[in-house]
């Protein structure tokens, strides 16, 4: 038995490193390219009237249409759940692995993800549904059985499971609690044992389930105030040490640029590079997974395109700022050279414990500690979305009970088989979704022809 359990667990491992490879980044970047020339470059040629609509009051319509959160809110929460471990571990394994120029690409994925992220919005409140209990619901799991049709009701429920799977935070909970042990507990002399890492995800439950057990508007009301703030202070934190290595910025950007297009080992290393860095920013701002489209069909916007607007925003902070934020000490450091088995987070800290030395370090924990539990606070409302289109809306609020005790077990096992599955279920996910944006893309595309045209 315990032969056919490791043989499993291989299987797992395998598909998922074959699926969620190249296959994932096509399904991702392809479409998310389609759309981008679909919309007629709406990421580029709109980025104006998203920012004017994001700082627009709200409409007298407004207060009349269902939901149960503004749009603001809607974004700021799809970005706490977006802003995560990828950001700054991710970033610097792309880096090890691909040089300067991912990030270049990392930006070129950034718009793209932006044009997936508006057609997400904008179908998220054109097709509105309604749970058991008559509240307004929006998700891939809706716009599939109101845009495509209740024949399609079966890869409703399929991305609703693996939706369920996909947003469990084992990797957040493992990654932050590996984190703190590194950091901090380690150099105390405290040893790593299963106890402390179990009080740490006890500790870890009672911060998350005291806003999560609030339910949507908590989850909301809490993103609204701590990601601005945490996106500013870590853009201040990095603006330091630029300043006080200014003499390296110009070189710095000069290596984004030319490593981007170099073709000094051949054209097959620029096409990796470029794979490189449009992977993890597709991986960072989940356009097309449709974790978003839950998030903004929770909006009281009455507009579905002006949804759209303010959706495709979150690539931008998330795939374009946060992650250039933390390239830019990694590539003044110049710590991740060289390196054969690149542990992003280490890399990251090294980077800020070297230009900032004895603190640089325990800032750069800090910013992973909110980064990690902003994840944690909106993963849950997606699982428990996913399990209420399920089971029921009564039944859906018992998933934050099996949520919090998952992330007691997250932070005390080993996770490569169960990371394998949640990215299968991440994988499962997009297929859903990005098959139902690129099919009702054609009303999207309308609506925000007349949308514009009355503007």
């Amino acid at each position: 038995m315990s032969n056919f359990f490791d043989k499993l667990g291989e299987w797992i491992i395998w598909l998922s490193d074959t699926l969620c490879n190249y296959p994932e980044f096509l399904l991702l970047i392809g479409g998310g390219l389609f759309l981008f020339c679909y919309s007629g470059a709406v990421s580029i040629r709109r980025l104006p009237q998203a920012i004017k609509a994001l700082t627009a009051k709200q409409t007298a319509d407004s207060g009349k249409a269902e939901g149960q959160i503004s749009s603001v809110q809607a974004l700021l929460s799809a970005i706490a759940a977006t802003v995560g471990m990828g950001n700054i571990a991710g970033v610097a394994i792309a880096l090890s692995l691909g040089g300067p120029g991912v990030i270049f690409w990392m930006w070129v994925s950034a718009l793209v993800g932006m044009s997936t992220k508006f057609f997400e919005g904008t179908l998220s409140i054109m097709y509105k549904g309604q749970d058991d209990k008559g509240e307004a619901q929006g998700g891939p799991m809706y716009i599939i059985t109101k845009g495509l049709g209740e024949k399609w009701k079966p890869m409703a429920v399929a991305f609703s499971i693996f939706g369920l799977i996909g947003t469990l935070c084992f990797m957040q909970a493992n990654q932050l609690v590996e984190s703190v042990t590194t950091v901090f507990t380690t150099p105390m002399g405290i040893e790593n044992t299963p106890m402390l890492r179990f009080i740490m995800g006890l500790v870890m439950v009672v911060i998350v389930g005291g806003v999560i057990l609030g339910g949507i508007k908590r989850i909301a009301k809490f993103a609204s105030s701590i990601v601005p703030t945490m996106v500013i202070i870590y853009l201040a934190m990095v603006i330091v040490i630029m300043v006080m290595n200014y003499k390296a910025i110009p070189g710095v950007f000069a290596s984004i640029f030319e490593e981007a297009f170099s073709l000094k080992a051949g054209f097959g290393a620029m096409v990796g590079v470029a794979v490189i860095g449009a992977r993890r920013a597709a991986f960072v701002n989940e356009a097309g997974v449709g974790t978003a489209s839950m998030m903004h069909g929770a909006s009281k916007n009455p507009e579905p395109v002006r949804e759209g607007l303010i959706a495709m925003l979150g690539p931008a902070i998330d795939s374009g700022l946060v992650c250039t934020l933390t390239a830019i000490p990694i590539l003044i450091a110049g710590n991740y050279v060289g390196l054969d088995d690149p542990k992003g987070l280490y890399v990251a800290l090294g980077a800020w414990g070297q230009l900032l030395p004895h603190v640089g370090h325990i800032l750069l924990m800090i910013i992973v500690f909110f980064f990690a539990f902003s994840t944690m606070f909106s993963y849950s409302y997606y699982g428990q979305k996913c399990t209420s289109y399920l089971l029921g809306a009564n039944r859906g609020k018992y998933y934050n009970y099996f949520y919090l005790a998952m992330i007691v077990v997250a932070a005390v096992v080993p996770l490569k088989v169960v990371v394998g599955v949640m990215d299968l279920a991440f994988f499962f996910m997009a297929c859903c979704t990005m098959t139902t944006i690129i099919a009702l893309s054609p009303k999207a595309k309308k609506a925000a022809r007349e949308y514009f045209k009355k503007k």
